[in-house]
């Protein structure tokens, strides 16, 4: 390649040489004569490749470059430097941003130029190539084609188209694998699949399978059912024909293997056709297990049959070493009667992976009940928090350090506080805070930090910081380290001020911009602001244009032309969230996006380039600008979208119905695919489904987002499980029962969200037993209403006896039920443990009295005072806190206050209140004018208490560190006093979430001032928008290429030195 780069410059050098001899293709050996008629054709691809081939046997020399230029002036190109550049740029930017043309091209390559592509781009172990003082990033420029969406597609369908004519069977594959991984749920349609080769070499057939089993959760439920009918139909070609009968199954053990994940698309009767032999090979592979792990939607029936089948084959079921074997088939195990206790263990270990199993569980959780689980042992997450809290540090130290620290995450915050504040204690915190791993570190308190020396930025590559705890770490490490110590890290991106942005070295920032590109998702809205600014200061003709996004509005109009694909492809990969445009950037935003797609979503292509911007465009433009075969790709998208209006979703079920037909045709697998849009139907619609796909319909309902809890889909699922019964159930316990149906154990694990269609009758009529083994169940339901929460308090009162003898793990598994609890009920309860009354403030809903009741019962049954509370009951009590009066508050020690500071700043307390912990803050911080960036971060809501002497006094630099949940809880008569000049310096999040209330309060010079953060404006902005500075298409700023000259030496230079993202 380096040869060829020299070639490059030679031929610049050459420019005004007159070759006035005579030259005809004999000169020139044939493939270089076919590449310099390929450059005169325009065609430079393939000029670059048979170049490219050319050089790995030859030696360029400087008589064979001068044949070339003499070639070119016999054949009468005529051209001029600028002309030629103008040419090579349309070119690239054809090729680089329009991957449809990129297809067309690479599918009009030779066998030997394709061959030399492929190499290229997947084999080649180069990361740079050096080209005399200049060095090419090779790797970077393959990791740039990676990254575009709409170049891997073309990539992924030109390898299916050639590949396997060109390549090893195996390469082929290996390729496949690079490129699908990047996103196989849009590339791997069912239509696609039928163009994968039916004649494969087992090893590459072998390798293509094990792909498409990795891959099984990343593609639809339709694409599902086609790779297995591709699967089918090669392992039957290799069955033995002349065994096969009606009676025999084409299954054989190996093909158990290789299918895997996709044996539950076999049908119930070819299961039963299995051989016995070969159901016993299969069992005893060493890898059985792993292969049946993975069995996830497997139905019960398929199960049972499975099990069936493995029995009858001579495997002993009670044995432990045939249940290690089943995988997730034990969870469908049934032959429970006259187990012994070794057995019963073995079989309770695996059924720990049943929570894996979607929309089949009713008849797993039954077994699981029947041992009760709760006896299993003691888990991290179920070891109190004073238990946890009494250990010694050394063995917590030896905790957070060992294999259960990948669990701490998911403790409560009073556990994890029990924790820390033990640890703490111990005199030993800094060598201990410095093993605290993951998102656990963020329980760290900003004064705990404080108090801690022998940081590094090493010592960070794990953890999660809260803002708080990067701005102050930032600002600590940088005395001594250089920004990209630092930014490496990742997490501590978060504490970059917009003054640091401001105050960087313009070759620093523009060397270190890759680390805040890389972690965006970890930026505030504001710092993207900020970081807008200072590129476009520091060097406005090649800003991505992304960031134009977070510069005011008028700034869009820079996104033009070529920058239009740069601009969709990053914020549909971002977000329009993470850049929090407001309501009147966000409508110029889409316009943008309207104008760069042509005013149409044509295809697949459009769909990748989208994104998650696919969301945001406007029912009008999707009802008539989108194709079928657009929305058959973003049908995916679509279920990730978080806020779909209603008329949005109008006319996405408009294009499902015109892309699957009328629902009562529908297909499990189409079913499956339009997932939570089956809530778009109507009643009768989903009645229909739901006869029809009862599991799948289950499975769709039981689907956490935010599509899926429509009341008309679980209506339709209670109605279905309902009726499915196939009797009704009547409670014979009292008199007032006889008549009504009881919700029995199966009902309410399937129902799930849905037992709010229960009548409070029904309710109370409900088994004692079934009440017992679901009451965590019912207590997760969020849309019973008082009288249904109601009458199963009253149940759980009839099921264990007087509230004083109620246990603490009763208390917790109420959940919601517990709201229906009285004030004077509360005061019956023992709450002394603070993991109950942590159970209960995690509620939401409680009024005043029963939240004081809370607090009483707890300070009562566990023997403390207010000024005895330790940090973990802090956060425990969370949002009961808010009932302290002004002396209860001044009582909290110090100290408890100080670790538990960041989680009483996410509290919603009263004005009165937040002015309290205020003034307790200062105790901790120092007086509220003292208050630097990382306090007003980890203080959150507090910050809403401060007065108008002590919000006027914030510095304007300081104002977008108040978090925006403090902001909307500054009363409207103190937030007035903000100048105009603090409101201006809001940030954009900050502004967005003004309540109308504190507008009221404004002038008209503060109003302005709001419109200017909302649109991330600044007063005295550096530099204003000009044709002049106007980003240009593939300038960077780390370039400074030599002028290109005509042909393909030229087209390869222009490609090296206009650093074009490809």
């Amino acid at each position: 390649m380096s040869r060829l780069l020299k070639m490059c410059f030679l031929l610049i050098s050459m420019n005004h040489a007159k070759i006035t001899h005579s030259q005809n293709s004999e000169d020139l050996p044939p493939l270089l004569h076919k590449a310099v008629e390929e450059v005169i054709a325009g065609k430079y691809l393939n000029a670059l490749l048979d170049m490219l081939y050319f050089q790995s046997s030859n030696v360029w020399t400087a008589d064979l470059l001068t044949k070339v230029m003499a070639y070119f002036h016999a054949q009468e190109v005529m051209f001029t430097l600028s002309s030629l550049q103008m040419s090579i740029k349309s070119y690239l930017k054809n090729l680089l941003y329009q991957p449809r043309q990129l297809l067309s091209e690479l599918q009009q390559l030779d066998q030997q130029q394709f061959q030399t592509a492929m190499k290229y781009l997947f084999h080649s172990k180069k990361e740079h190539l050096e080209i005399g003082n200049i060095i090419l990033d090779w790797g970077k420029i393959r990791e740039r084609i990676f990254q575009s969406p709409g170049v891997n597609r073309t990539l992924f369908l030109v390898t299916l188209d050639k590949c396997f004519l060109a390549l090893s069977a195996l390469d082929c594959v290996d390729i496949l694998s690079q490129v699908l991984r990047v996103s196989a749920v849009n590339y791997l349609q069912p239509d696609v699949v039928g163009s994968l080769p039916n004649l494969l070499l087992e090893d590459a057939f072998r390798n293509l399978s094990s792909l498409f089993k990795d891959l099984y959760d990343r593609t639809s439920a339709s694409t599902q059912r086609a790779l297995y009918g591709w699967m089918k139909q090669i392992l039957q070609k290799s069955y033995n024909r002349s065994e096969f009968n009606e009676s025999t199954s084409w299954v054989s053990a190996e093909s158990l293997w290789i299918l895997g994940r996709y044996v539950v698309h076999l049908p119930l009767e070819e299961i039963l056709k299995i051989s016995l032999n070969e159901i016993r090979l299969f069992i005893s592979y060493d890898n059985a297990t792993k292969q049946l792990d993975t069995v996830f939607d497997i139905t019960p029936e398929l199960a049972q049959a499975l099990l069936e089948r493995i029995n009858s084959s001579g495997f002993d079921m009670r044995n432990t070493s045939t249940l290690y074997r089943l995988g997730l088939l034990v969870c469908f195990y049934d032959d429970l009667e006259q187990m012994d206790a070794a057995v019963a263990r073995a079989l309770l270990h695996q059924m720990i992976k049943c929570n894996q199993l979607r929309g089949f569980q009713a008849k797993v959780h039954e077994v699981l009940s029947f041992y009760n689980v709760s006896q299993m042992g003691a888990l991290v997450t179920g070891i109190g928090t004073w238990s946890l809290h009494s250990m010694s540090p050394r063995e917590l130290a030896q905790m957070i350090r060992g294999t259960t620290s990948q669990y701490l995450s998911d403790l409560s915050p009073a556990q994890q506080q029990g924790i820390l504040r033990k640890i703490a204690s111990s005199g030993d915190f800094s060598s201990s805070v410095k093993d605290i791993q993951g998102a656990f570190f963020k329980e760290v308190s900003l004064s705990g930090l404080w108090k801690q020396t022998g940081y590094n930025p090493a010592m960070l590559n794990e953890k999660e910081l809260r803002s708080s705890q990067a701005l102050y770490l930032y600002e600590l490490l940088s005395k001594e380290n250089h920004p990209v110590d630092l930014l490496s890290t990742g997490q501590l991106v978060k504490g970059v001020t917009c003054q640091l942005f401001e105050s960087m070295d313009t070759d620093i920032f523009l060397n270190n911009f890759k680390f805040f590109e890389m972690n965006l998702h970890l930026l505030s809205p504001y710092q993207v602001n900020c970081l807008a600014w200072k590129f476009w200061k520091v060097s406005n003709a090649s800003i991505p244009p992304f960031l134009l996004l977070a510069l005011p509005s008028e700034y869009l109009e820079y996104v033009t032309g070529p920058l239009c694909v740069p601009f969709l492809e990053r914020v549909g990969k971002t977000g329009m969230d993470l850049l929090n445009p407001s309501l009147h950037k966000r409508d110029a935003v889409l316009q943008k996006v309207q104008e760069c797609l042509n005013s149409s979503i044509a295809d697949e292509y459009d769909v990748d380039l989208l994104g998650n911007l696919i969301c945001h465009l406007p029912p009008a433009f999707l009802h008539g600008r989108m194709s079928l075969k657009a929305m058959a790709a973003a049908l995916h998208q679509f279920k990730l979208c978080q806020q779909l209006s209603h008329e949005q979703k109008i006319e996405i079920k408009y294009k499902l119905l015109q892309l699957y037909g009328p629902s009562n045709n529908w297909t499990a697998e189409a079913t499956l695919d339009v997932g939570p849009f089956i809530v778009l139907l109507s009643k009768e619609e989903l009645n229909v489904l739901a006869e029809k796909f009862p599991e799948i319909i289950l499975q769709i309902a039981k689907t956490n987002g935010p599509v899926s809890s429509a009341e008309e889909l679980q209506s339709a699922v209670f109605e279905s499980v309902s009726n499915g019964t196939g009797r009704v159930l009547l409670s014979l316990s009292r008199a007032d029962c006889l008549r009504t149906r009881a919700p029995s154990s199966n009902e309410i694990i399937k129902l799930g969200e849905a037992n709010v269609f229960w009548s409070v009758q029904e309710l109370k009529c409900m088994d004692p037993e079934t009440f017992d083994k679901n009451v965590e169940l019912l207590g997760g339901v969020s849309g019973f209403n008082s009288s249904q929460l109601t009458v199963l308090k009253e149940k759980a009162k009839q099921v264990w006896g007087l509230l004083p003898d109620w246990r603490s793990y009763q208390i917790i598994s109420l959940g919601r039920i517990a709201l229906a609890l009285s004030a004077q009920e509360i005061a019956e309860l023992d709450l002394s443990s603070i993991d109950s009354v942590s159970a209960l403030t995690q509620q939401t809903g409680w009024t005043l009295t029963q939240a004081r009741a809370i607090l009483q019962g707890f300070l009562d049954d566990s023997g403390q005072t207010i000024s005895t509370l330790k940090s973990f009951d802090l956060v425990g009590l969370g949002a009961v806190l808010c009932t302290l009066n002004s002396t209860e508050i001044t009582s909290i020690r110090t100290a408890e206050f100080s670790a538990a500071i960041a989680r009483i700043g996410l509290l919603f307390c009263s004005t009165p209140v937040l002015r309290q912990f205020k003034k307790m803050t200062e105790s901790v911080f120092g007086a509220a004018p003292s208050w630097n960036g990382s306090v007003l971060q980890e203080i959150g809501t507090i910050a809403g208490g401060l007065n108008e002497d002590e919000l006027k006094a914030i510095d304007k630099s300081l104002m977008p560190y108040i978090q925006p949940s403090a902001v909307r809880h500054i009363p409207p008569e103190i937030f007035q006093a903000l100048s105009p000049e603090q409101i201006a310096n809001l940030g954009p999040e900050n502004a967005a979430v003004v309540t109308g209330w504190q507008r009221e309060h404004l002038d008209a010079a503060q109003l302005q001032s709001l419109g200017l953060a909302l649109e991330g404006a600044r007063s005295s902005s550096p530099g204003t928008p000009s044709t002049a500075g106007a980003p240009q298409e593939g300038q960077s700023p780390a370039t400074s290429g030599a002028p290109c000259l005509r042909g393909f030496g030229i087209w390869l230079c222009a490609v090296f030195t206009l650093h074009l993202p490809f």
